[in-house]
This record gives structure tokens, C-alpha cells and sequence, in this order.
């Protein structure tokens, strides 16, 4: 048995809000597979205490922090949701910052493969850190009625939402395999476990 460590290989996991990603990362994770939120590197870099909510405060001012010192996450979407030009300011800040965290996290993963799970996999080009895609994809009026029963929010606030977010076509057409989440979850879980022993026959994430 030689030492040499064999590397897992990245699958991207994404889809439009409401489709079930993160029930989807879930499955994985129980079995067994490392699993990185795009999200979660996207609130620890803007952290208290990181160069990048300094960076963030000096651009926007005091009014998108909140009492306590965190980033007020509401106050700074308002300030870049209409403007295109403070949106891509933002994100040349935080993007390469994001993607070295989600690096730094995918390394420390021993599974056959690793995930990365992100909402914004397409659009934000971190697909090019992944060797395959699996998209979650969900009709759209499910997606609209999961996602405003879980967050409460209005069909209006979803739709604006889904507006920002890469089209169906476009996410679609960067996947090397589709979920169709229209079901419920014993029926994702026994798809995830069936993608999950294919996953396992790849070298490299390729067939």
C-alpha cells in the first residue's frame, strides 16, 4: 500500500431557490460525502474581524452594519439589488475571497468525492472549480410555493429572487446530471443514493 493520497474529485451541486438543494446536500452528507457550502464561505468572509466587511463598511458606510458589529445583510442587498454597477463592486471583492475559503475547505475532504453546493454555481463561475454538475431542478411554481412557505416571503419577493438567479436554461445546459425534485423526500433520498454509487464507479468525475 503506497502513501499516495488520491485527491477527490469536485461535484458542483446548484439549482434555482426552492429546488431542494439543500435537502439534496443533506442525503449526501449522510452518506458519508464531504460536503461545502458556497453560502456558508460567503458569510464567513465577511465575518467581524475580516479585511472584507472593513472593505465593505469604508465602500457603503456605517448603515450596513449591524448594532452589534455584523454585517446587515438586508440594508446591503437593498443598496446593490438596483445597482448593477455597486453589485459587480461587491462581488469582485468577494468572489476570489469566497473561492479561496471553498479551496481551503474542499482540500481537508477524504471522501472518493467532495461536493461544493452552491446556489450561484453557474453565475459566479465557481463551476470551473468542480470536474461535474448535478443541478436540482423543480418546476417553477413548486419552487415558488417552497420557497415562500419556508421564508415566509411574498410570490413577489421570490420571483425577483429567481430574476437575478441564472435561468433554468442556463443552469441546465452546465449540467452533467439533472434531479428533478418534484417528488418527496424519500423519493430525492433514493435518487441522491442511486447518483451517489454511480458517482463512486468515476475517476475524476467523468465516465
Amino acid at each position: 500500500m503506497t502513501n499516495s493520497v488520491i485527491k477527490p474529485w469536485i461535484l458542483g451541486l446548484t439549482g434555482g431557490i426552492g429546488s431542494g438543494k439543500s435537502a439534496a446536500a443533506q442525503c449526501f452528507i449522510g452518506l458519508g460525502v464531504h460536503v461545502v457550502d458556497a453560502d456558508h464561505a460567503a458569510r464567513w468572509v465577511v465575518e467581524p474581524g475580516r479585511p472584507a466587511l472593513v472593505k465593505i463598511v469604508e465602500h457603503f458606510g456605517p448603515t450596513v452594519l449591524q448594532a452589534d458589529g455584523t454585517l446587515n445583510r438586508s440594508a446591503l442587498r437593498g443598496l446593490i439589488f438596483e445597482d448593477a454597477g455597486q453589485r459587480r463592486w461587491l462581488e469582485a471583492l468577494l468572489h476570489p475571497l469566497i473561492a479561496q475559503e471553498i479551496q481551503r475547505d474542499l482540500a481537508s475532504a477524504t471522501s472518493p468525492y467532495a461536493i461544493l453546493v452552491s446556489p450561484l454555481l453557474i453565475e459566479s463561475g465557481q463551476y470551473k472549480l468542480t470536474q461535474r454538475v448535478l443541478v436540482i431542478d423543480a418546476p417553477q411554481q413548486l419552487q415558488v410555493q417552497r420557497t415562500m412557505l419556508r421564508d415566509s416571503s411574498s410570490e413577489e419577493q421570490v420571483q425577483a429572487i429567481l430574476k437575478v438567479q441564472a435561468s433554468r436554461e442556463e443552469r441546465l445546459s452546465h449540467a452533467d446530471d439533472v434531479l428533478v425534485n418534484d417528488r418527496d423526500h424519500a423519493w430525492l433520498q433514493s435518487e441522491v443514493e442511486r447518483l451517489h454509487h454511480f458517482y463512486l464507479t468515476l475517476s475524476g468525475g467523468q465516465s
